[in-house]
């Protein structure tokens, strides 16, 4: 058949290890972190005292004067925990749907209407917070300073993820991200980028990554959260927020009509975690359905280079199913095109030269 290639041998840079051995060294990464955190998160909750700011560190009537009456105190109500139930819920269901998508429904209309339901409820309902990037802050924090306490929705949102990649890949950044939601939907015309682009410019998220875990492990006053303060598009979901934060936004949106999530790519810290466990992941993202065809149509499709030799990389893969609908294993699956015999071909070609002949003749 006219579709079936013989399959090259890959290089030896591409050949990667055993699936149990990737899966048992991956489990182990999210297994110390699992009990780090975990651990940490009990004890703080333990060590918390009550905190009561004394009455006499504020201005008294007395001290004011001229009848003045203090006024009640106002507090600030919670939020429900059946919200932070609901958002690890959806984030779960979430991540689960882009794992279908990417693995077996194989359907870029999906992974849109995930993307943009994300984007609604993660970015504009809930304001990008509480979000696994920012999260690495809460994690970092607590662990430099045990009485500290950390949320345990927090520590779901951080773990979460993680573990999505270990088993099939960077799912949460195939539409679940809220900040990756809103790059994704931008994106109109793009461009591919050298390799070396790519390669080099996605180590700024290990030190941006390095710098914000550095930043978060201080004691206060010293302690500050920049992946929050620094966030390019919380402003956007918040509808307010300072000129140079939504500056900074606005400049990587306009990028990112041409170029593919420059924010993920190059800059997200969280993204850099997730391309680490991605390669030990159980199931990694296969462009076509069954066997492999070498046409290297995918490669032209992927707007994040992340399309490597004819292979979706696993570390730099988010999984946004752009490069199925041009892969032409996956239209036959579909039933869009079918198989044509050699033969077929060439009989049918004889057929149409010799009937051009006689209406020549």
């Amino acid at each position: 058949m006219w579709l079936r290639q013989r399959q090259p041998e890959l290089p030896s840079s591409l050949h990667r290890p055993a699936a149990s051995g990737r899966v048992r060294r991956g489990w182990l990464i999210v297994g110390v972190l699992i009990a780090a955190v975990s651990i940490l998160s009990v004890s703080s909750v333990v060590a918390q005292e009550d905190y009561e700011r004394a009455v006499s560190t504020a201005p008294q009537p007395d001290d004011i004067g001229d009848g003045y009456e203090l006024p009640a105190a106002q507090h600030v109500s919670p939020r429900s925990p059946w919200w932070y139930a609901a958002d690890v819920v959806l984030l779960v269901i979430a991540l689960v749907l882009v794992g279908m998508i990417a693995h077996r429904w194989r359907r870029r209309w999906m992974a849109v209407a995930v993307t943009v339901f994300c984007l609604g409820y993660f970015g504009f309902f809930r304001q990008g917070c509480v979000c696994p990037i920012g999260s690495i802050q809460n994690v970092t924090a607590s662990l430099s300073q045990p009485d500290l306490a950390i949320p345990f929705v927090v520590i779901l949102f951080f773990l979460l993820p993680l573990i999505a990649a270990l088993l099939v890949g960077r799912v949460f950044c195939g539409g679940v991200c809220p900040l990756g939601a809103i790059q994704d939907l931008v994106l109109l015309r793009p461009v591919q980028l050298p390799h070396a682009v790519d390669r080099w410019g996605g180590k700024l998220r290990f030190v941006y990554l390095a710098a914000a875990v550095w930043f978060a492990a201080q004691l206060p006053p010293a302690r500050d959260f920049i992946i929050c303060r620094f966030d390019p598009f919380v402003g956007f979901f918040r509808l307010q927020g300072s000129g140079w934060m939504l500056t900074s936004g606005g400049v990587l949106l306009l990028v990112g009509t041409v170029v593919g999530r420059p924010y993920c790519r190059f800059l997200c810290p969280y993204g850099g975690l997730l391309s680490l466990v991605s390669r030990f992941g159980l199931r990694t993202v296969s462009i076509t359905p069954d066997e492999e065809l070498d046409c290297g149509l995918c490669s032209e499709s992927c707007p994040f280079g992340a399309i490597r030799q004819l292979r979706a990389d696993s570390a730099d893969c988010m999984a946004c199913a752009r490069c199925f609908a041009h892969c032409p294993r996956q239209q036959y699956a579909w039933g869009e095109i079918e198989l044509v015999e050699i033969e077929q071909l060439l009989e049918a070609g004889a057929a149409d030269a010799a009937e051009k002949a006689e209406v020549s003749a």
